[in-house]
């Protein structure tokens, strides 16, 4: 195989599908981009067992053939030629790199090893702006679970109806959001991997542009601007979103957002690294109080807002509370509460399209 193309090309490429290759297998071809060279394209494809990534780049095509190399290591190289013209050969020796006067050989492995990825995908299909997409999966994605112990709970819930309702949850905080379909092919509920629903979000370019989701037998593809992403889908029960979100609520706050981020941060200086990372909000009256403690210190503000109900004083994560009014948009949101050790909800005061769920942590002081 032989073929020559512009390093930055070549270089954005491998960076975009190595994402996909394994860092811890015992397989190591896995840990490799397959590089195929066919008429005037060349395609790179990497996976890992479940995220699968391919790219295809125009190229010069002196003799097709395919091969596989180290993927990070390939990609760590290339970026140090992006202002190079690349010359890829294969030979004997493995995968030879040129460009200037120089070259640089790779260790390789037999293109037939390469697992084979299922790229005719296309019995389901959703329809929607990519800037849509873009959104409900920076609303969700962060609440997923980061732990193999419940697996399922590392994906997102979403629910193709008359609108996309995607739901997270890790185990302490739920998010909940949703999105206009242009067009599918059937009600269908899968369950993604939060890590693909990021990479599909990055790879997209445009806003106004639709962007179509493939399903089948438990896989999920994306194809755009020259890239396709491949993912196996979780199975499982997910939780009922039904039975968690509380309807009705005995006390309500209405409160500026980047106020009660700002006081929060500044609560959260303190006990970065405790525990449980907890503030307090003690509520009544015409404001907010936010504090925390640790053996480095206290911190204790308030902030105004509008409270209706009963006055409580309640704890919780700091990361999950923060996490949450980044999420919001609106310049004023509304906090509910139901008590001191039941879940409450943060939303925007006026755009419901998004809620966020936070359990609070019973403080023993």
């Amino acid at each position: 195989m032989k073929f020559v193309c512009d390093g930055l090309t070549l270089s954005e490429a491998v960076m975009k599908v190595s994402k996909a290759c394994a860092i811890r297998t015992t397989a190591p071809v896995m840990e490799c981009v397959k590089v195929s060279a066919n008429a005037e394209e060349v395609t790179l494809l990497a996976t890992d067992g479940e995220l699968s990534i391919q790219k295809t780049i125009k190229a010069e095509i002196f003799e097709e053939g395919e091969i596989c190399v180290p993927g990070k290591l390939f990609a760590d190289f290339i970026g140090k030629l992006t202002a190079e013209e690349i010359s890829f050969v294969t030979g004997e020796k493995g995968a030879e790199i040129r460009y200037r006067d120089s070259g640089t050989v790779l260790q390789a492995i037999a293109a037939e090893e390469f697992p084979k990825i299922n790229l005719e995908i296309g019995e389901n299909s959703f329809t929607m702006k990519q800037k849509e997409l873009k959104r409900i999966v920076s609303e969700t994605a962060f609440c997923c679970a980061q732990d193999d112990s419940r697996p399922v709970l590392k994906g997102c819930l979403m629910e193709f109806k008359d609108k996309l309702e995607v739901t997270a949850l890790d185990g302490y905080r739920l998010a909940l959001s949703e999105a206009e379909v242009l067009a599918k092919s059937g009600e269908q509920s899968i369950i993604c991997p939060a890590r693909t629903l990021l990479e599909i979000s990055k790879m997209l370019p445009g806003e106004e542009e639709e962007i179509t989701i493939y399903t089948q037998g438990g896989l999920l593809l994306v194809r755009s601007e020259g890239m396709t992403v491949v993912s196996r889908l979780y199975q499982g029960d997910f939780i009922k979103k039904e039975n968690v979100i509380p309807s009705r609520f005995s006390t309500t706050v209405a409160v500026k957002r980047e106020e009660l981020i700002a006081s929060a941060e500044r609560a959260a200086i303190l006990i970065r690294g405790d525990k449980n990372n907890l503030v307090t909000l003690e509520i009544g009256g015409s404001a907010v109080k936010i504090s925390s403690i640790s053996d480095y210190g206290n911190v204790a503000e308030s902030v105004n807002a509008v409270t209706e109900g009963i006055d409580l004083v309640i704890s919780m994560n700091a990361k999950y509370l923060l996490d949450s009014l980044r999420a919001l948009t609106e310049e004023e949101v509304i906090l509910s509460f139901n008590g001191a050790i039941s879940p409450f909800i943060l939303q925007n005061k006026d755009e419901k399209r998004s809620l966020y769920l936070i359990l609070p942590v019973r403080n023993a002081a």
